[in-house]
């Protein structure tokens, strides 16, 4: 019996795999993000310290590039927060600040920061306000939702305000939003694996 287990065993684990790292169409709620040009909305919300801040008192010394993560669970956000950490001295160096911004308590933004080494600043947007503004949030499935607790150790019922039946999430989208308070360049993907490149960044800078 337990020789019949094994491919059972695979094939749950591939179909679980898979499920997880396919590409997310269709997502409930239809988010499109801000466009090119438009104002960037205003928020101010506390860090991984409970420590406030503010994009207005940010823009004041330069650009602002904002990212929205999934969380500490999800290792295609933690892999693009590493990278941007490597590479975070090209993006200060043109006078930017770099956030990033996901719907977890702070004690799990914590987590994140240790994972990822983040010398720059996580944001707690636990209302989904922030994310709402920018267009970005959804609501993924129960099927999903199961997934990403069982699979991931997403925990939702403790890393987010809202618990478990509530949850929402944000595509992971960048903006690069100018020292006037506008959006001057976007990457806004609903595939998840697809992510801003440093070197666009640094770019639009």
């Amino acid at each position: 019996m337990k020789y019949l287990l094994i491919p059972i065993i695979a094939v749950l684990l591939f179909t679980g795999y898979s499920f997880i790292n396919r590409s997310v169409k269709n997502l409930k709620g239809d988010p499109q993000g801000l466009p090119v040009g438009t104002a960037a909305p205003d928020f101010n919300i506390s860090d991984q310290d409970d420590e406030p801040f503010a994009l207005k008192d940010a823009l004041k010394d330069g650009p602002v590039v904002l990212i929205f993560y999934r969380g500490h669970w999800c290792p295609i956000c933690n892999r693009h927060l590493s990278a941007l950490q490597d590479s975070l001295s090209l993006i200060t160096d043109k006078g930017a600040t770099v956030i990033a911004i996901s719907p977890q308590k702070s004690e799990f933004l914590r987590r994140t920061q240790e994972k990822v080494h983040a010398g720059f600043r996580l944001l707690s947007d636990t209302d989904h306000a922030v994310a709402q503004a920018y267009g970005v949030n959804f609501e993924p499935s129960a099927t999903e939702r199961g997934m990403y607790n069982t699979m991931l150790g997403a925990d939702f019922k403790q890393s987010h305000e809202d618990g478990e039946a509530e949850v929402q999430l944000p595509v992971p989208a960048t903006y690069v939003i100018g020292k006037d308070g506008h959006v001057k360049w976007r990457h806004f993907d609903p595939d998840y694996k697809k992510r801003a490149q440093i070197k666009d960044i640094v770019a639009q800078l």
